[in-house]
């Protein structure tokens, strides 16, 4: 048999080299001692509890705050029974997230502090959702906040922001417990009182910065459910078990489709559905907007195999359509066969306001149409609204025993209005003479502003030294 040459046409072949052997005795091995965490664990964890307590990774917290916590929740166990019933359906999305990304597991128990794992959870300074964006913060992280979804309550969206967001604070902070203060607080304000303490030649850790009680509370109150997770035996808490396995899985949907369709197709309550969809806040689910739902892992199937077979006629029931010119509620509503009050109540408009042009509204979809709402609507529908009749600011002067009640009363506008317009409580009562400020339509204005100088002409008629000289004078009975 010949032998097939490994060298190119018109190259010699090197010249073959003998092997180098070592040389000199043995050396004896160092002995060093074996790292336990570098070893990979060969037990899976027995469920989700015991796999985020395998990822532990920040410094622990101590201090009478974090006892005081500790106490509040152990006391308190119908409080964590219900924030776990609800974490169950989330917990190890978020933890397959956090270690992706190689972060901390202490992280996936941050939502029980910021909304007890509710992600329709929405707070007094308008933040939503299980990770509580405020509207510009989400905006920043690309959550999309429009008339038919708000991805801050969307449970992919928001877990994906919200650890964008830590990630970029631990890495400005350096520093996991400085990060939670500043998703708290603010990064501005972390590194304002950073910058104070080192001007004044403190520290800068957590606990030697000034800031507000919430956020004094807020690392504390994080510790102490890690530290409830890490022993619930030795603080006498129960915790539900929760399996180390998927709760959902995502589904597609390519035509829009009635929420109330797609939990019946998906064989679930519509209370569990909107409990993993909640950024869909209306009847209806946009495909263009929201091309993915998620729905418990063994209703994913009966979902695609119940609309295969589905003959009930049109999925959807509702579609967007944009006003073209400015319009009342109920002229709209005539438009599309609609009562005025259903109009109102599925696009949530208040009484005594317009929809302004270029406006979109969610109306009932008529037997002709058969056309979904395109992704340009889906994506950016915003609902414009505007008074029906165009207020004015009037300044009036408070009479005689006037208040905040009785002055929006006379005006006929709303007690706790008045008081907002007057930066006063609705109880308030008004000094004589006191300037109070109005928002009024034009014609009240008027009758307002006559109001306002019969009340000053009273007050002056009363006061003067001119007037006090015209008051008759007793007859004297006296003889002279």
């Amino acid at each position: 048999m010949s032998q097939i040459s490994l060298t190119p046409p018109g190259v010699s072949a090197p010249a073959l080299k003998a092997p180098v052997y070592p040389t000199g005795g043995l050396r004896q091995l160092s002995a060093a001692p074996v790292d336990a965490w570098t070893v990979h664990a060969l037990v899976p964890p027995l469920d989700i509890w015991d796999r985020i307590r395998r990822g532990f990774a920040m410094p622990d917290l101590q201090g009478e705050l974090v006892d005081d916590r500790v106490q509040w929740y152990r006391t308190r166990p119908d409080y964590i029974a219900r924030m776990t019933e609800r974490g169950r359906k989330y917990l190890f999305h978020v933890v397959e997230e956090l270690e992706r990304r190689n972060m901390p597991t202490e992280l996936a128990l941050l939502p029980f502090v910021e909304s007890a794992f509710n992600p329709e959870a929405v707070s007094s300074a308008k933040a939503a959702g299980m990770w509580q964006f405020m509207p510009a913060t989400g905006r920043n992280f690309e959550l999309k906040q429009n008339m038919f979804r708000d991805d801050r309550r969307d449970v992919l969206a928001s877990t994906r922001a919200a650890l964008d967001y830590l990630q970029k604070l631990h890495d400005m902070f350096g520093d996991w417990h400085l990060a939670l203060a500043a998703y708290n607080w603010g990064e501005g304000s972390v590194m304002r009182a950073i910058a104070k303490n080192q001007k004044l030649g403190l520290g800068t850790t957590y606990t030697d910065l000034k800031m507000p009680m919430e956020t004094r509370f807020y690392v504390p109150k994080l510790q102490a459910i890690k530290n409830i997770v890490a022993t619930p035996e030795s603080l006498n808490v129960s915790l539900p078990v929760i399996g180390n396995h998927p709760f959902f899985q995502t589904v597609d949907i390519r035509r829009d489709m009635d929420v109330a369709v797609a939990a019946r197709l998906a064989e679930v309550s519509l209370q569990d559905f909107r409990a993993l969809n909640p950024s869909a806040s209306k009847p209806v689910l946009l495909a263009a907007g929201t091309p993915q739902i998620l729905l418990p892992w063994d209703n994913a199937t009966l979902f695609q195999r119940n609309l295969e077979a589905y003959t009930g006629g049109r999925l959807a029931s509702w579609t967007a359509w944009v006003a073209t010119t400015t319009l009342k509620p109920a002229d709209a509503a005539r438009r599309f066969d609609m009562t005025e009050a259903e109009l109102r109540a599925v696009n949530a408009i208040p009484p005594r306001m317009l929809i302004r042009a270029g406006s979109t509204l969610l109306v009932r979809r008529g037997n002709a149409l058969h056309t979904d709402v395109s992704e340009h609507i889906a994506d950016n529908g915003q609902l414009s609204l505007a008074p029906e009749t165009v207020l004015r600011r009037q300044v009036v002067k408070a009479g005689r025993k006037d208040s905040v009640a009785s002055l929006a009363k006379k005006y006929g506008v709303s007690v706790a209005n008045l008081a907002d317009w007057n930066n006063t409580s609705e109880a308030a009562s008004f000094k004589p003479g006191q300037k109070i400020t109005l928002y009024l339509p034009a014609r009240a204005r008027s009758t307002a502003a006559r109001s306002s100088r019969s009340t000053t002409k009273k007050q002056v008629s009363r006061t003067t030294p001119a007037n006090k000289a015209k008051v008759p004078k007793k007859k004297s009975t006296s003889k002279k």
